[in-house]
């Protein structure tokens, strides 16, 4: 990702004369920058992948989440009042500063635990959530349409120069995907939509989750999916750019789920029995993302000083989530009993 300094025009609609610092632990779509030493607010360019609209929506589900005691970052206004500045590309917005630190694997069993103890809290804060939506909602995890673009990918990609290596992951995936089993008819719950490790605030000092971050995918969705996208993150100890040493660990798993029933929301039957499904369905349908973005070079950003061929990162993360996929595929049978002895 090209670097993108906020413009004279967005730090006086906020009045930020504070030192300015880009955010050291990123994510992939948007720009984030830290106001003041030490930080006093967290500064965002929006990718235009969002509807500007979601920060009303984000006005209202902080709102709520404050109504229900859970500690959230909420949006600033600006001098005007207006909660974003829209731009031709893309908008701003300021939100205020929770003081933490990002994790971008787990590595412990209590850190394990408290993750999936923060993920239900969250759900179960958002249950009766009922405000309606404003902006547009994103098919996040729309499986099938992932598949179809990594189709049209290979099918356009023959003179990428890696293309000799994309094209028989990329069918490797597909195929994957034809023989996996999916529940088809779920109900759909308020979920934040990216629950990855490094969307899950931890306390300075202590292994103790704060908060949820990222909230521009909260909004309607199916748990075998959500919980799908949350342990394919939090249970592969190696983090997504490391195919040797990708697996999905058993012992992270049992703690986080642990931690998950614990204060999560009562879930149907088959929706308990569409979570382990659930888990090798996004890791597959990540390991398709990062494949078709290896010839596209449309979407992810990558680590141009680690991988100076462009795609070579993306083909990396694709490598690791399928490693991970099989590695969920061999733990299935234990991994579902664990599911089957659970109370939620």
């Amino acid at each position: 990702m090209s670097s993108l300094f906020p413009p004279a025009e967005i730090l006086q609609a906020w009045n930020i004369t504070q030192h300015i610092l880009p955010a050291p632990d990123a994510g992939l779509i948007n720009h984030t920058y830290l106001v003041g030493e030490p930080p006093e607010a967290v500064l965002q360019w929006v990718n235009p992948i969002f509807d500007p609209k979601i920060h009303i929506d984000l006005t209202a589900i902080t709102a709520h989440l404050h109504q229900k005691g859970l500690v959230t970052p909420s949006l600033l206004p600006t001098g005007s009042g207006d909660s974003f500045v829209e731009t031709d590309n893309g908008s701003w917005r300021l939100w205020t500063f929770i003081q933490g630190r990002t994790l971008h694997q787990i590595h412990s069993a209590t850190i394990a635990n408290e993750a999936g103890a923060m993920l239900a809290r969250f759900h179960r804060a958002l249950e009766d959530y009922a405000v309606p939506r404003t902006g547009a909602v994103r098919d996040i995890h729309n499986t099938q349409l992932r598949m179809d673009n990594l189709v049209q990918a290979l099918s356009q990609g023959q003179s990428h120069p890696l293309w000799s290596e994309v094209e028989p992951l990329g069918e490797t995936i597909l195929s994957a995907w034809e023989s996996l089993d999916v529940f088809p008819d779920l109900p759909l719950r308020t979920c934040h939509g990216d629950p990855k490790i490094s969307n899950l605030h931890f306390h300075p000092t202590e292994d103790r989750a704060i908060c949820m971050l990222d909230l521009d995918t909260v909004g309607p969705q199916r748990i075998d999916a959500e919980l799908g996208d949350a342990w394919r993150s939090w249970c592969n100890p190696a983090g997504e750019s490391d195919p040797k040493a990708s697996r999905f660990d058993f012992e992270l798993f049992r703690q986080s789920l642990h931690g998950y029933v614990q204060e999560a929301p009562q879930l149907a039957p088959d929706e308990k029995e569409s979570l382990v499904p659930g888990i090798m369905r996004i890791s597959l349908e990540l390991s398709a993302r990062f494949c078709a973005d290896a010839l596209q070079n449309t979407y992810f950003a990558e680590n141009r000083t680690l991988y100076p061929v462009k795609g070579r990162h993306n083909l990396t993360r694709a490598l690791s989530q399928f490693t991970l996929y099989q590695s969920i595929f061999q733990q299935q049978s234990a991994l579902e009993s664990l599911i089957q002895q659970q109370e939620f």
